[in-house]
């Protein structure tokens, strides 16, 4: 079916040298009656028998009628067209009229009546004289039956071969064998062996001709014509089976040559998706090898963040645990081992967050410097890929695929950027650029690791210590505080004995006293007695020793009394003392077991210092 269009709708070579050389048919047939010697040679002079037209050819030259010319011929019929002779014709008017042969030779008989004149009604146009153009006597072809044959520059554009150095605007109207004359029309010379015919034999004006006499060669113009073309037919066919064999050889030649510069291309497009492919084969491997990188680069990296805010809390506990110790009160507020190891702690800690916050600083621009060599890597591959994939459609490209089509000085334009030694260097350079960041990512890493594992080493260790100054405080109150309980217990007992004993001698005292007034009632007594009576007898002196010895030992039982006022004044104040250092021990030992050992109860364990898990998940 394809071939059956193909054969209906493009025009043959046949058809196409029709279409080019056919004439149009003259309106009038003026040859009918004419004999045939009568009737002015063929315009095609010249051609190949076989494509000489069948009909009788009309003029295929230009001739000019001016005004005069115009009025000799009117003198043949003056009464009909002189009175119409305009002296200055209008220049915007113009009409083309064909002008056939054997016209001139009947104006008298037209101008006698004879004839009618066929262009009586133009005549008006007539007086202005413009040249009348030539006509072409070859009748188009009758359409055939079948789909026409598409008889357009459209049609043929496709059989011309490229020639980038010519104009595809090729004329398409046959190139006329005759020249143009004023008054005598002449046939032009066709060859260099034929130059024409002489002036003798040109075609008369019509004024000159005999009336009725339409010869116009000799026999002998007749038979050396004939001799002429057979000559020139057959030097133009033996020019034309030279032309055709070297046309035949070159076309091979060219055909060969295209075929061998293709198949040469072929092959250098071949050769460079091969070595396409090997270079996209070496950067996915290496691109795939770089994302691995990077991703562990980047696990690394959450560590490290991890890391660093688990460091947060360590820190705080012991900065929380400093400024809660100086709470402590009195004598406890010493710069004890606990105290320097908790500086000691907040040293380390801070040490460890600046190198740890150092290495992510290093990490993140490694990161960045491994996301380049990968941003690089992806672009070049991503080139790599579409090169790769206009050169395979090259690769694949035919005579017969479809999509081909003139780019007109194409290969004038150089848009090329690399040669291939620049090439491969720069995807070698791109490979070789992330092969060295990929190395120092794993080195970084490897550093990394050992930071992670050296700060929690050292943290934990620290924190160890600290732990156990608190412990042996923690103790070391508790036993105070225990001595200071069991001396405030006993000293409590003293008081309390003390007390009692003080109460006894009061109460002594008061007995005394007693006695003592009825001492001194008696010896006030016994001086009222009268006269002689007042005897110093021996109740009289034993009531003055009884009053002196109850004296004495007030006076000693007092003096004891305020001894044991003092002491007991004493074992007070002492009380209060241990009862207050009781208090300071008690707020010491619940600082330093209560509130920072519960605080440092809650410290990261050594997982989440290392940066594998966070704070928040435990």
């Amino acid at each position: 079916m394809a071939s059956f269009l193909k054969k209906i709708l493009e025009p043959s070579e046949e058809d196409a040298f029709d279409h080019l050389t056919w004439m149009e048919k003259p309106r009038l047939s003026i040859f009918e009656g004419l004999k045939p010697e009568d009737v002015l040679p063929s315009p095609n002079v010249g051609l190949p028998s076989a494509l000489i037209p069948r009909e009788p050819p009309g003029p295929a030259y230009v001739t000019h009628t001016g005004p005069l010319v115009w009025w000799l011929r009117q003198q043949d019929g003056p009464g009909r067209a002189a009175p119409e002779l305009h002296p200055h014709p209008a220049p915007h008017r113009q009409v083309q009229h064909s002008w056939e042969p054997g016209e001139y030779s009947n104006v008298s008989e037209r101008s006698q009546g004879n004839i009618p004149d066929p262009h009586q009604q133009h005549s008006r146009m007539e007086l202005y004289g413009y040249p009348l153009k030539a006509k072409f006597n070859q009748p188009r072809p009758p359409p055939p039956k079948v789909l026409p044959a598409t008889h357009t520059a459209a049609g043929y554009k496709n059989r011309i071969p490229f020639n980038p150095s010519e104009s595809f605007n090729m004329p398409w109207m046959p190139n006329s064998y005759y020249k143009a004359a004023a008054l005598n029309p002449t046939l032009s010379p066709l060859t260099e062996s034929f130059p024409g015919l002489p002036p003798t034999k040109m075609i008369p004006f019509i004024s000159e001709r005999p009336s009725g006499v339409f010869t116009r060669h000799t026999l002998d113009d007749w038979h050396r014509s004939n001799m002429t073309n057979y000559k020139e037919s057959e030097t133009t066919r033996h020019n034309a089976e030279r032309l055709r064999a070297d046309l035949t050889r070159t076309i091979k030649d060219v055909y060969q040559q295209a075929k061998r510069t293709q198949g040469e291309s072929t092959k250098n497009l071949g050769e460079r998706i091969n070595d396409i492919e090997y270079w996209k084969s070496e950067l996915c491997i290496e691109l795939d090898a770089m994302i691995r990188e990077t991703n562990s680069l980047m696990d690394m990296q959450k560590r490290l963040e991890r890391a660093l805010a688990d460091t947060e809390g360590p820190f705080q506990v012991a900065h929380k645990c400093l400024l809660n110790r100086e709470k402590r009160m009195g004598i406890d507020l010493v710069n004890d081992d606990v105290e320097k190891q908790l500086v000691t702690e907040i040293k380390i800690i801070r040490s460890c967050r600046e190198r740890l916050q150092k290495c992510l600083d290093t990490v993140n621009a490694q990161i960045m410097c491994n996301k380049e060599a990968r941003q690089e890597l992806e672009k070049d591959l991503a080139d790599k890929q579409l090169g790769h994939h206009i050169d395979n459609k090259c690769y694949q490209l035919k005579n017969t695929s479809r999509g081909i089509h003139f780019f007109k000085g194409v290969e004038r334009i150089d848009a090329t950027v690399s040669v291939p030694e620049t090439w491969a260097r720069f995807t070698d350079n791109n490979i070789f650029r992330s092969q060295s960041a990929r190395a120092a990512s794993a080195k970084l890493r490897a550093s990394t690791e050992s930071l992670l594992m050296g700060t929690a080493d050292e943290m934990w260790r620290q924190f160890s210590k600290v732990n156990d100054a608190f412990t042996s405080r923690i103790t070391e109150i508790a036993n105070a505080k225990s001595k200071i309980q069991t001396h405030l217990a006993k000293t409590r007992q003293e008081i309390f004995q003390l007390e009692t004993k003080i109460q006894v001698i009061q109460k002594t005292i008061r007995d005394k006293e007693v006695q003592l007034k009825v001492a001194q009632t008696r010896l006030d007594e016994r001086s009222r007695r009268p006269n002689v009576e007042l005897c110093r007898d021996a109740a009289q002196i034993r009531l003055v020793q009884e009053v002196n010895e109850i004296n004495e030992t007030l006076r000693n039982l007092h003096q004891c009394l305020r001894a044991s006022e003092d002491m007991l004044q004493m074992l007070v104040r002492s009380k209060g003392v241990l009862e207050h250092d009781l208090v300071v021990k008690n707020n010491s030992l619940f600082i330093d077991q209560e509130r920072c050992m519960g605080m440092r109860k809650s410290y990261p364990s050594t997982v989440q210092i290392l940066g594998y898990v966070s704070a928040g998940l435990t």
